[in-house]
């Protein structure tokens, strides 16, 4: 593999994709943190470019990532989800930290400060691009690459129009400004843009407002180049809670309602990012990419009896090292060093009165400090005529200091006991430590031109977040907890046939550590759990104007071990994990009618699953219709047309049992939205 500089392009069989253009000019950055052709890639990576960004307007990110095959976004309320990338939809204090979330390739939280509705700190709907690697990077990430990765690429400054200006209005008051300005230099390149939205919710006092904006700044220097971008959001959203009762969502009247009006959600979110490429040779190459966080958090849980208030932050840096150098030969060395640091906080205070053993005042108060340090290498070595051999390992150090600035125990917060017993147990000061290593094998071989195949034997793994060993309950006065591990071997292939595109993977993960609530509320991670699978994607262009393409995944994702789990929920070795479906896919239907008119029809499938461990209740699954067209005119005007859920289907974004209940986010019904769009480039 050679050191290039190539142009960005789309990946192979991408959703909406207007051509069935070569695959050998397909080209990632998210599998190495560098440009790197697909062929050469040993795995699963799509990439959503911006000219679908933009046609499919997106007012939730979960609208344009499950379109990828293994993925399985569900939308809870407002701008708030829960990821699937290759697993069950997680839930929990720790479900987020199996998956990454980057942008331009630098995690947008520390290790263990994760959020499982983080992903509204990042600007979908401005971005050049979005990769989603599905199964293990931690040989190159580290912690929490473990079932996948998702990096958004935000748009280099020399590549944004001069003016960019856009105005996109919907159903129940929504309505989304867009604004773009860039400065081409001979020499440097600036850019901000930047939008608001303000959304009046179709549930009662569900109203969102957020803004985002992205800077960058570009300079070329005289055998380097060097960049610096900034990314700030805010939200502001009042939230829906569930509504409950079987089958409640297909009520309209019922859907419609709010159960916890009082909940809400406030969030801001900034970083700053600075990139240094330096080529030192035609061979060699030194990337160096510092940078900064910062985040404020705070939310109602209404979801938990009492409602209590959480509070969090966090402020963080570090850097992130790659050394590349191509030997003759061919043979390819990519290595690095990442270091980061953070300091973060969480605060919970129930402000009603004590609802049986959750009692009023402040349930947790500590600070944590946190250290990462990281070495990796990857070794590339071609043989033969067509084969490619990657050898990957990555030693990563994770380091917490907890400090619990409340009464240690399980009292309330003078230090007064709970009759029966307190639910929330505050652990005495302590230091925690994991040490992990992330092995990587592949094989590829590009047997003929356009058409590759490939086999990978990987591992993920993630550090224990923060919530898991310091926000304990009850009797448990510590968490011993180990890294969850995942083993992963994957096949699969990837081609070009004329006007064909074509790729499938086939996959067996074993995840071991598994970190659960047992019966007596210990936080333990002595769970296993199987996955396997086959994605598949398909493009297809029979004539010109038609282009067709068809995306999706079958797995199966079970419990290998049994259990008591918290309330006493059964967990059976050889169940399927809950909220896990079976089959899921994305068909699209792209037709030019006319120059600079073209139109698109989405048919999206989510199978049925069942919503508890013991596989006792089960959402039956749901199929929507998307339409959207789009107008060009002017050279610079566009307006584009959706309407979503064309049928006015009832379904649920997410079915959930807990507390003896069934349980639904209700997905929203037919929705129509128009947006209009001037660019001057």
């Amino acid at each position: 593999m050679r050191i290039r500089h190539w142009v960005l392009a789309g990946c192979l069989a991408a959703p909406g994709a207007h051509a069935a253009d070569s695959t050998l000019e397909k080209v990632i950055v998210t599998a190495t943190r560098a440009p790197t052709e697909l062929l050469d890639f040993a795995g699963s990576i799509d990439r959503i470019d911006n000219d679908q960004i933009k046609l499919q307007g997106a007012t939730h990110h979960s609208e344009i990532l499950n379109s990828v095959p293994g993925a399985n976004f569900q939308r809870n309320s407002g701008q708030e989800s829960l990821t699937a990338i290759r697993s069950p939809v997680l839930a929990g204090p720790g479900s987020c930290g199996s998956f990454l979330f980057l942008e331009d390739s630098v995690p947008i939280r520390p290790v263990g400060f994760c959020n499982v509705n983080e992903l509204f700190e990042i600007n979908f709907s401005q971005a050049e691009a979005i990769e989603v690697q599905r199964g293990p990077a931690s040989a190159i990430y580290g912690s929490s690459a473990m079932h996948g990765a998702i990096n958004v690429l935000t748009r280099d400054p020399a590549n944004m129009p001069r003016v960019a200006v856009g105005v996109d209005v919907g159903e129940d008051s929504f309505i989304r400004g867009d604004l773009g300005v860039a400065y081409h230099g001979d020499s440097f390149a600036a850019g901000l843009s930047g939008n608001y939205e303000k959304d009046g919710g179709w549930r009662d006092d569900s109203e969102v407002k957020q803004s985002k904006i992205n800077g960058a700044y570009s300079q070329k220097l005289e055998s380097s180049t060097f960049d610096v971008k900034i990314s700030h959001v805010k939200l502001d959203q009042d939230t829906a809670g569930f509504i409950q009762g079987f089958e409640a969502y297909r009520n309209e009247d019922i859907a419609r309602t709010n159960p916890d009006p009082d909940a809400y959600r406030n969030a801001r979110a900034t970083r700053l990012v600075g990139h240094w490429n330096l080529p030192l040779s035609d061979q060699t190459v030194i990337d160096l990419r510092p940078y900064a966080r910062t985040s404020r958090m705070e939310f109602l849980q209404h979801f938990l009896p009492g409602k209590p208030l959480e509070q969090n932050g966090q402020d963080s840096g570090g850097l992130i090292s790659t050394f590349q150098h191509t030997f003759d030969g061919g043979a390819h060395l990519l290595a690095g060093i990442d270091l980061e640091y953070a300091s973060s906080f969480l605060q919970e205070t129930q402000f009603t009165p004590t609802v049986t053993n959750r009692p009023f005042g402040k349930h947790y108060d500590y600070t944590v400090k946190s250290n990462v340090a990281a070495l990796y290498g990857q070794w590339d070595q071609p043989f033969g005529d067509a084969w490619t051999a990657t050898l990957g390992v990555r030693g990563e150090y994770v380091g917490y200091d907890y400090d619990n600035r409340m009464i240690d125990g399980v009292t309330d917060q003078n230090g007064v006991a709970c009759t029966p017993i307190c639910v929330y147990r505050r652990p005495a000061d302590s230091s925690d430590n994991f040490k992990n290593l992330t092995p990587k094998l592949s094989l590829s071989w590009r047997w003929t031109e356009g058409h590759a195949t490939y086999v990978t034997v990987v591992r993920g793994y993630r550090a224990p977040e923060t919530t898991e060993l310091y926000r304990l309950q009850r009797q448990q006065s510590s968490a011993d907890l180990d890294s969850e591990r995942l083993d992963s071997v994957e096949i699969g292939a990837r081609g070009t046939v004329s006007i064909l595109n074509y790729a499938i993977g086939i996959f067996a993960m074993r995840k071991e550590n598994f970190i659960f609530r047992d019966s007596q509320f210990f936080n333990v991670s002595n769970g296993k759990t199987q996955h396997r699978g086959v994605e598949y994607e398909l493009g297809w262009t029979p004539v010109e104007p038609l282009h067709l393409s068809f995306a999706g995944t079958w797995a199966r994702h079970t419990y290998d071990f049994s259990a008591l789990a918290e309330s006493n929920e059964v967990i059976t070795s050889g169940n399927d994990v809950d909220t896990a479906p079976q089959n899921l896919w994305n068909a699209r239907a792209l037709w030019k009618i006319y120059e600079g008119i073209s139109t698109e029809l989405e048919w999206q499938h989510v199978g049925g699953y069942y919503t508890d461990p013991a596989n006792t209740r089960h959402y039956d699954g749901h199929d929507l219709l998307h339409l959207r067209a789009s107008w060009s005119f002017a050279d610079s005007w566009q307006i584009i047309g959706r309407l979503n859920n064309v049928m006015d289907r009832r379904y649920a974004d997410r079915a959930d049992a807990a507390f003896g209940n069934d349980r639904y986010f209700p997905g929203r019904g037919r929705a129509g939205f128009v947006e209009v769009r001037y660019e001057y480039k």
